[in-house]
């Protein structure tokens, strides 16, 4: 028997009080003609191969053969979450906000999200000594780049309530690298956890800004099941057979640290909600669209197995911190789409696809989105160089 104070109870328990609230007063919207995206590498099309200090891994082959056949700068072998929301509602591809537009005009959405980007500002991880090796552009910059591109949307900011209310607004994955470059330094789980609450603030403040500028659809994912990723499971080894879950492999105590993430973040949309009745905000629970393929991996078609990276550098997860996706010693499997890890910390198109449906057709989104636009996109989008 699941007891009531349990996470899996709890999450249970909000999501049929968050679908029956606010799914009956959702009414049927327009088609949305535009999509605003903040995050990172989860969400990132292309900006951290315009900017990155590092040489971003997703500008090597082999991220993008699989669909694009072609470094795209997306952290995959083929297209992303929001590749797959955007199919769905008949737009383009969301184009980065470095690289510019085909023709200047980001009516029709932009993308902010950038690899390695964190909730939290840089000093924060700086006065902590936290290196972070890869950006300083955060959501807070992330912002500050929507803010600037403004003027060129509409002809002051209040005027763009316009565009605003037939757009989408994602709001991450934001958060997990404010705990990857923590957990994967080796830094105790008791210190990380004071991290959340910050993190969970972060969020809220920058849902709160978006609905001050017009936004009226904001959909804001969870974090996802940690314990299953590759890295994690190559750096964070343990020697304890317990530390491990029997059925999916993964290691307990990280999930049950991104069950707590996801709970704070349940409990300040509920707290947004009430403050922005005209505003709906969609939780997105990639952790629970993510963890059936952990349980069940052969039943949606994984048979490369769960836990195993397709590209990297060997080990029992195919993951080496030393050799990294798309360096030289690295392999890459046969058919990406018979995985779900990529690299070791992200995931392959196959599991970005099952996600999506999930959340589009499944009961992943809460409330769901109702708009007669779904399911009307071509599968032949125009890319953004």
């Amino acid at each position: 028997m699941v007891s009531l104070s349990s996470p899996t109870m709890f999450s249970l328990i909000h999501f049929i009080m968050g679908f029956l609230t606010f799914s009956t007063v959702h009414s049927v919207l327009e088609c949305y003609t535009s999509i605003f995206s903040f995050g990172d590498s989860l969400a990132d099309t292309g900006n951290s191969i315009r900017e990155s200090n590092w040489a971003s891994d997703a500008g090597k082959f082999p991220y993008g053969e699989t669909y694009f056949h072609r470094p795209t700068g997306r952290f995959s072998d083929g297209r992303l979450i929001i590749d797959f929301i955007a199919e769905e509602l008949g737009l383009p591809y969301v184009p980065p906000y470095l690289g510019g537009s085909s023709d200047g005009d980001f009516r029709q959405g932009v993308n902010f999200a950038f690899a390695g980007a964190t909730a939290l500002d840089a000093a924060f991880f700086q006065e902590r000594r936290i290196p972070n090796e890869y950006t300083n552009n955060s959501l807070g910059i992330q912002l500050g780049w929507f803010e600037d591109l403004l003027p060129s949307l509409c002809s002051n900011p209040p005027g763009c309530g316009d565009i605003f209310k037939k757009s989408l607004f994602l709001v991450g994955e934001i958060g997990g690298n404010d705990y990857n470059y923590p957990f994967l330094q080796r830094r105790s789980l008791e210190e990380i956890q004071t991290f959340v609450p910050l993190v969970i603030n972060a969020i809220g403040s920058a849902i709160d800004m978006l609905i001050k500028y017009g936004a009226r659809t904001l959909v804001v994912p969870s974090n996802l099941p940690i314990g299953c990723s590759a890295e994690y499971l190559t750096v964070l080894e343990s020697q304890k057979k317990e530390d491990y879950d029997p059925l999916t492999g993964c290691l307990t105590y990280l999930n049950k640290f991104s069950e707590y993430h996801n709970r704070l973040l349940l409990q300040e949309m509920d707290r947004l909600r009430a403050q922005h009745p005209h505003a709906t905000i969609i939780y997105a629970d990639y952790y629970n669209a993510a963890m059936r393929f952990y349980r069940s991996p052969d039943h949606f078609g994984f048979n490369g197995g769960a836990l195993r990276a397709c590209c990297g550098g060997g080990g029992p997860y195919n993951c080496n911190m030393t050799i990294k996706c798309g360096y030289r010693g690295a392999t890459v499997c046969d058919n990406p789409s018979s995985y779900v890890a990529w690299d070791g910390i992200h995931l392959t198109e196959a599991a970005y696809r099952w996600i999506a449906d999930g959340l589009i057709r499944g009961p992943f989104f809460s409330p769901s989105i109702t708009t007669p636009c779904l399911s009307l996109g071509s599968h032949d989008h125009p890319y953004y160089e």
